[in-house]
């Protein structure tokens, strides 16, 4: 039976990790040790790493080989499965919330499109803008324009149209879709969702019938016309560990409605320009890079708002060296910065104080740029005729 029981107040006082809030007591950092033991996910060795390369005869992703993507449920049984020719598909979304994507919000789709290209495997993303106007308060149309124009960027990361289906639930939610929702939230009490998902007698009713709607995008039967026979394809979500709790309760019912539970691959969060107890925030665009930055945007925020563990001299800097540990360009070079060599040569040089804090920040400012350039020429060239993607998947993938 999967681990879904309700909340600990005291580890709820120390950390709230759900999908809607982030936070740790007094401003402090996540404990992600505390949270895989309260999950009861597990933690994502190198031994999974050297495996997925032996698989795929292809370079770990720098987000798998730096711990970036930290820990996971079953990802053992579909590499087993891999291994036997058994192939599976992957399942990610996004939440549409604003205009603009800033790069933590990239990061899943940034892992998503390299394992799809490494095991050569179809992929489903949810567009959740009904959540996001039940839980923002955005209006219908709202959240339906906001859904169009994150397609695009997510588009932007370069998926393979042949075998990517991408679809908004204000525009899908029906049919065999709807069937597997409603067999899901008979197996689901009240109380059981109040634990998991922390819901108040002040929250509406659509909040509390929402789960059954990210659940069964885990389910192929969820899509006869990509995935028609093929009911036992297991399936493998990559996302943020704030969104553990859905698929904990996901896990829990799936053998119980005559599906394989989906498989999990789950990311440590990025961090705001402020530091790691800072938020980011839409309402603070100093706090994150967004993919609509320019370059002069991306120099400025860097300079003036990147929470640093340099020294306040020069001549304590030489002495005593960078805190590499509370150091934001350092975490934000460790998820971008393709190159390991250099990565280790800037921490070691940074952290004796040999290199200097806008030495550091200057790399920084390049490795971004280049980032945020690449994919503005991506989203500029999707079509509104491919806004939204119909595709069929190609079902040789998966046969």
């Amino acid at each position: 039976m999967e681990k879904v029981e309700d909340q600990n107040p005291q580890q709820e006082e120390d950390q709230v990790v759900n999908p809607w809030e982030v936070s740790a007591k007094d401003g402090g950092k996540i404990d992600y040790d505390k949270l895989i033991d309260k999950f009861g996910c597990q933690r994502l060795d190198q031994s999974f790493v050297d495996r997925v390369q032996r698989l795929t005869s292809r370079p770990p992703h720098v987000f798998l080989r730096r711990g970036v993507f930290f820990a996971h449920r079953d990802f053992n049984d579909i590499l087993d499965a891999y291994e036997r020719g058994q192939k599976f598909y992957l399942y990610t979304g996004r939440g549409p919330s604003s205009e603009a994507l800033h790069l933590g919000h990239l990061i899943p789709f940034m892992f998503t499109k390299y394992l799809q290209d490494a095991f050569k495997v179809p992929l489903v993303i949810q567009l959740t803008d009904d959540e996001k106007c039940m839980w923002k308060n955005l209006s219908v149309e709202e959240s339906q324009r906001l859904a169009r124009e994150n397609a695009k960027d997510i588009i932007a990361c370069g998926f393979d149209i042949s075998k990517t289906f991408i679809f908004s639930d204000f525009d899908y939610v029906g049919g065999a879709f709807y069937k597997n929702m409603v067999k899901v939230a008979k197996c689901v009490t009240y109380n059981k969702v109040v634990g998991i998902f922390g819901f108040t007698g002040e929250d509406h009713i659509g909040k509390v019938s929402f789960p059954p709607v990210q659940a069964v995008p885990s389910f192929p039967s969820s899509f006869p016309h990509l995935f028609s026979g093929k009911d036992d394809l297991r399936c493998l979500i990559p996302c943020a560990i704030d969104q553990d709790p859905y698929f904990r309760m996901t896990r829990d019912v799936a053998p119980r409605i005559g599906y394989h539970k989906p498989a999990l691959i789950e990311s440590l969060f990025f961090p705001a320009l402020q530091g790691e107890t800072g938020k980011m925030s839409a309402s603070d665009p100093n706090s994150a890079i967004y993919v609509t930055d320019s370059a002069k945007d991306i120099k400025y925020k860097v300079n003036k708002h990147a929470f640093t563990g340099g020294q306040e001299t020069i001549e304590k800097h030489r002495q005593y060296g960078a805190n590499l540990e509370v150091d934001i360009p350092i975490k934000y070079l460790n998820f971008f910065l393709e190159d390991d060599a250099e990565l280790e040569h800037i921490k070691k040089e940074y952290g004796a104080g040999r290199m200097l804090t806008g030495e550091v920040k200057k790399r920084l400012i390049e490795v971004l740029t280049e980032i945020v350039e690449r994919h503005r020429r991506a989203r500029a060239a999707v079509t509104d005729e491919v806004r939204f993607l119909k595709y069929s998947i190609d079902i040789s993938c998966i046969v």
